[in-house]
């Protein structure tokens, strides 16, 4: 199955600084990704460069196997490529309801009449007030956006969202200062819409226990670079644990048919995460399942794991 949005080299240079380097994804048609990295990682860049907020110093974009490298935002969004900002962007002055209105009004190409559409259309004021039903809105939709408890204006950026129709959608931080009842509550909300839509969805945070219950595939960045792209089952599957007498133990031999992704030592024991190759495995090493926090700590590495949350 060929992915619906995939990057090839894909590269971000700020001067000196490189916030993406050499970035290949692949996002599966209908799966939800987890996008997870500590701070600093390059998320909201790369969620920048896939949408046409960032131009790329190098790489390629493709959408359906379109190239939209070059392509402005809005161009992306009307070829189905729709995003969620980590800092709220809604008009303080207006309703979900009219909210809602003037995006389904801007899909349909009716964006400088849309006041004229609320009320005239029913077409609209239906999808309008269905959409402001599906994401908890209906009790407050004709409360102004500026006065909606930080909650609802998530739910209300996601119902837009979905009102563009989207076939990606990309959601930057968006629990991100939300108290844990509330991300419980949105994410609950986002999954039965995906679900519903059949999006495929790319999803930012550094919240890994909340990203586990909405997301079956791991996008992980470290330091602007791709270390994991592939099903959450998968990668659980494919690493160990593996522990040994540090006198008796060979960590440079596991190197020659397996990929080590970090090693403890103490002066009587060895614990290596490693993703299990074809090889053969020495007798000496006691094997055990690898939880995908242990993962994706070990690729992290000791000087970044205190910035992600791995704690429900």
């Amino acid at each position: 199955m060929k992915p619906v949005l995939q990057t090839e080299g894909l590269c971000k240079r700020f001067g000196g600084i490189t916030a993406t380097n050499d970035v290949a994804l692949a996002l599966a048609p209908g799966a939800r990704h987890a996008l997870i990295g500590p701070n600093g990682a390059g998320k909201t860049t790369l969620v920048n460069l896939l949408t046409g907020v960032l131009a790329p110093s190098a790489g390629r974009i493709l959408l359906n196997g379109e190239d939209i490298t070059r392509l402005a935002p809005q161009a992306r969004v009307r070829r189905g490529l729709v995003r969620t900002f980590q800092i709220n962007q809604l008009f303080a002055d207006l309703t979900p309801l009219e909210t809602l209105a003037l995006a389904i009004a801007q899909r349909e190409g009716r964006g400088a009449r849309w006041w004229r559409a609320l009320g005239a259309d029913s077409a609209i004021d239906d999808e309008a007030a269905e959409l402001a039903a599906r994401f908890h809105l209906a009790d407050v939709m004709q409360r102004k956006a500026a006065v909606l408890a930080y909650g609802k204006r998530k739910l209300l950026e996601i119902a837009i969202a979905l009102a563009m129709r989207p076939r990606v959608l990309l959601l930057d931080e968006p629990v991100a200062a939300l108290d844990p009842l509330a991300r419980r509550d949105f994410l609950a909300t986002l999954t039965a819409a995906v679900a519903a839509d059949d999006l495929t969805v790319l999803l930012s945070s550094h919240l890994l226990a909340d990203l586990k219950r909405v997301s079956d595939h791991l996008v992980l960045l470290t330091a602007g670079e791709l270390a994991l792209c592939a099903d959450i089952d998968d990668v659980v599957a494919a690493h160990k644990v593996l522990t040994g007498p540090a006198s008796t133990v060979d960590v440079n031999g596991l190197h020659r048919h397996h990929h080590v992704v970090h090693v403890d030592r103490t002066p009587r024991q060895v614990s290596v995460i490693a993703r299990i190759g074809t090889g053969p495995l020495d007798g000496a090493w006691h094997v055990e399942d690898a939880g995908l926090e242990e993962i994706v700590l070990a690729y992290l590495g000791s000087s970044e794991t205190r910035e992600l949350v791995v704690a429900s």
